[in-house]
């Protein structure tokens, strides 16, 4: 018995820590996030073709009855 928590407080004991490898400050954060953003922002455009961008034609024709947006009533 003894033995059996002797291995389960070094297996705790090794367990403890920092999970992975550590990554480097430069790839952390939200300058590199916005970084990155901008960058795919600017090869978006490139990839489509230039295609301009204007309503969804499979959309055209379609009307939706939508609920008024004033509340109804009061509490």
């Amino acid at each position: 018995m003894r033995a059996l928590v002797m291995i389960a407080l070094a297996g705790l004991a090794l367990s403890c820590g920092v999970v992975g490898s550590p990554v480097a400050p430069e790839y952390v954060g939200v300058a590199v996030t916005v970084e990155k953003q901008q960058r795919q922002h600017a090869l978006d455009p490139e990839r489509e073709g230039g295609e301009p961008m204007g309503p969804d034609p499979s959309l055209e024709g379609h009307d939706i009855g939508l609920p008024p947006s004033h509340p109804v009533g009061t509490r």
